[in-house]
Parts: C-alpha cells; sequence; structure tokens
C-alpha cells in the first residue's frame, strides 16, 4: 500500500502541519498535490496541530505560505483548546510567549497580567528574546515554587523551521514538571483536540480515520490511543529516522505499528 492507494474507508485524514505540511518557511514538494488528492477522492480533510493559536490564526499562516483554502475542510488546533480553559480562569493569567501569541489570546477574550500575582500561567512558547530554554530556567522555577499552574498550548518539544531544530512551549513543560510544578497540556497527544478534529471531520468513527504526522510522542502516541491508523512521516523533526521498532512496547500499545512509514507526503 501508497498514500496513492488508500482504503476507501478512510473517509476522514488528520493531517499534522508543521513537519508534514511545511516547516515554517515553505510548503514541502507534493503537499498541496497530496491534499488536493485526497479531496478530489472525497475524503474530508483535517489540519491537526498542537500550534498555541488559533485555527483562524494557522489559516492566515497557511494563506502567507501559499497553500489554498480549498484543500483542508477544518482546522483543529491545541491553542484553541487552551483558550477554551484559559477563559475559565478566575483571575487575569501570566504569559511566556511572543508578542504575537499574548494577543491572539488577548483578543480571545484572556486577561494576561504582567504582575506577579497570577496562579495560572499560558505557555505559548518561547518569546521573541529569549530563545533558548535554559533562558527560562530560573523564572521557572521560582513559579512552579509559588505553585502557579502552567498552561501548555503546544505539547509539542521542537519543530524545524527552515531546516533548524527551534524549541517549543513542550520544553518549557518539561522543565516545569522537573521543577514539581503542575502542568495542564492541550494537543495531541491528548483527546480534546481530537475530539474536535472529529467534530470538524463530520463525526466519523475510528476505523474511518487516518492521521498523519512526524512526531513519535504526540501524533503517532495520540493516535493510537484514539484507535486511529497511522502514516509516520519520517523526513519532519526526527530527521529521517526509521520507525523505533520498541516504540508501542515502551509506551504500552502492544504490537501496535504505523500503517505506512513515508519520507513525505510528496
Amino acid at each position: 500500500m501508497t498514500l496513492d492507494d488508500l482504503p476507501h474507508q478512510y473517509r476522514v485524514i488528520l493531517c499534522d502541519i508543521w513537519g508534514c505540511v511545511h516547516d515554517g518557511v515553505r510548503i514541502y514538494p507534493g503537499a498541496a498535490e497530496r491534499l488536493r488528492q485526497w479531496k478530489d477522492q472525497g475524503r474530508k480533510v483535517v489540519l491537526i496541530t498542537n500550534a498555541p493559536r488559533t485555527a483562524e490564526a494557522v489559516a492566515l499562516q497557511l494563506d502567507q505560505l501559499g497553500l489554498d483554502r480549498d484543500l483542508w475542510d477544518g482546522i483543529a488546533t491545541g491553542g484553541d483548546a487552551g483558550i477554551e480553559a484559559l477563559r475559565q480562569c478566575s483571575k487575569p493569567v501570566g504569559f511566556i510567549g511572543t508578542a504575537m501569541d499574548k494577543a491572539i489570546l488577548e483578543d480571545k477574550g484572556i486577561r494576561i497580567t504582567d504582575n506577579n500575582s497570577f496562579a495560572d500561567l499560558a505557555c505559548a512558547g518561547l518569546d521573541e528574546y529569549r530563545r533558548d530554554v535554559s533562558d527560562y530556567i530560573a523564572e521557572l522555577e521560582r513559579l512552579a515554587g509559588r505553585g502557579v499552574v502552567m498552561h501548555c498550548l503546544n505539547p509539542d518539544r521542537v519543530v524545524i523551521r527552515g531546516g533548524r531544530l527551534e524549541p517549543c512551549a513542550g520544553a518549557l513543560a518539561d522543565i516545569y514538571e522537573g521543577f514539581g510544578g503542575l502542568v495542564e497540556w492541550y494537543g495531541k497527544p491528548f483527546p480534546a483536540i481530537y475530539k474536535h478534529a472529529l467534530h470538524l471531520g463530520g463525526g466519523p468513527t475510528p476505523d474511518e480515520v487516518l492521521a498523519i504526522g512526524d512526531g513519535l510522542q504526540t501524533d503517532l502516541l495520540g493516535a493510537a490511543r484514539m484507535g486511529f491508523a497511522f502514516v509516520f512521516i519520517t523526513g519532519g523533526i526526527h530527521g529521517g529516522e526509521p520507525f523505533p521498532k520498541q516504540f508501542a512496547a515502551e509506551n504500552g500499545l502492544g504490537d501496535w505499528r504505523p500503517m505506512l512509514v513515508v519520507s513525505s507526503l510528496g
């Protein structure tokens, strides 16, 4: 079996974006054509991403990269799931991330404070100035000591931007948990984002869904736990490495394996 002859039962495709469709700078060769092929076959394509932003913000980024909107039916983001939870906070929250991410959250009604009295922290990723996770260690240790709850809006540890690895919010959340801090995680591999994605896809049963991604601990693990068939893209964050033979056993998945292992969507 190849990507050219997927069984008709997979009427909904849940496709990761960063590392599968683009690298943050350009659309991968053949990716748009593959999405169009699936649409022409009558399948629904839902893009599913751990981006800490809203679906519309992600759609605008895809517009800028030149991906036509008729190639997908919906976008499910980790940010949307986290925004809903942050709206429930009774007091303004702290924030770590870029000015753009902060503006998006505030536009969605999230109250963000600059003082140190907050009990909850929205973590969208690294900011514009501190580009190494080590720059955050002192701050994270202090916040964990205060008992602040971190809301990690992007469980990804790294992405590839223009061929270079770039840390994400998940890397900061790992450090925070290491200091004993409490983290609420949104996005893959956690169920909320998949439930939203399935709703966007018209409510398919698990055996009608094919998930595609390049992240072992996010895309693959989440799909396996949801009972979806999966295509592992090796050309993303894992840099061409094969699917680890012991991954399923080490993560309590029995003898589960991806349906396909390919280097790219092209």
